[in-house]
């Protein structure tokens, strides 16, 4: 299931720093393709040493590093699928403070899940579930406009928001705990976990209040 956005509303204003972050992103993975692995695994995370107290920028830096052309594109998918609307509800500054503090919250969640690992860690991935989980919370109801993929079968459709990101959920509690090296292409899932958490309990405290929802009915285009 790849999402595309949200069939139930837009956003009221343009969501600068969703695309800015996206742009950053990409930047960043342009030059990733021009170095060495050391040069871009220097700025990955690794547990142990975050957790030892050395190489901390490393906690921000990670969060822009990609390990393949897969791995960004389907978390740039992700997070134009479900930021605007949080970047919306929370306006641009408090939107940016949050998704940087889920990234740092999921980065110390797969710390404290593996403590003694030096394998790095990289990608946006535990930030943008941070954002998924605010979307949870605040727009449970809303039809995520999603591309559905069974082996030779496609079709779009229309999923409410809580099971697409339910299920999504589940897959990484599921996974729990898989975690391998950047060249086996593995996956943080703790890392998930942390960062959905993170986005459920803190969001409402850090959105603006808001007025009752407008919708779009079945017709409308989403992001």
């Amino acid at each position: 299931m790849f999402p595309l956005g949200d069939a139930t509303r837009r956003p009221a204003r343009f969501p600068i720093v969703t695309v800015t972050i996206i742009a950053l992103n990409a930047v960043a993975f342009l030059l990733e393709l021009s170095a060495d692995d050391a040069a871009v695994l220097q700025w990955a995370v690794e547990p142990a040493e975050i957790l030892a107290g050395r190489h901390l920028v490393t906690v921000l830096t990670a969060m822009f590093l990609h390990a393949s052309w897969l791995h960004i594109i389907g978390n740039m998918v992700f997070l134009w699928a479900f930021g605007p609307e949080i970047e919306d509800a929370m306006g641009p500054g408090r939107y940016t403070a949050f998704y940087l503090a889920g990234g740092v919250a999921s980065t110390l969640a797969q710390a404290a899940a593996d403590p003694h690992s030096l394998l790095p860690n990289l990608g946006a991935s535990g930030a943008i579930a941070a954002v998924m989980g605010a979307f949870l919370v605040t727009y449970p109801g809303d039809r995520i406009r999603t591309v559905l993929i069974f082996g030779w079968f496609i079709r779009i459709a229309f999923i409410p928001a809580a099971f697409l990101i339910g299920f999504w959920f589940i897959i990484q509690l599921i996974d729990f705990g898989a975690v391998t090296d950047i060249e086996s292409g593995g996956v943080a899932y703790m890392a998930h976990i942390g960062g959905m958490l993170f986005g459920v309990v803190t969001a409402r405290f850090i959105e603006h209040p808001r007025p009752p929802d407008t919708e779009y009915g079945d017709n409308a285009s989403g992001l």
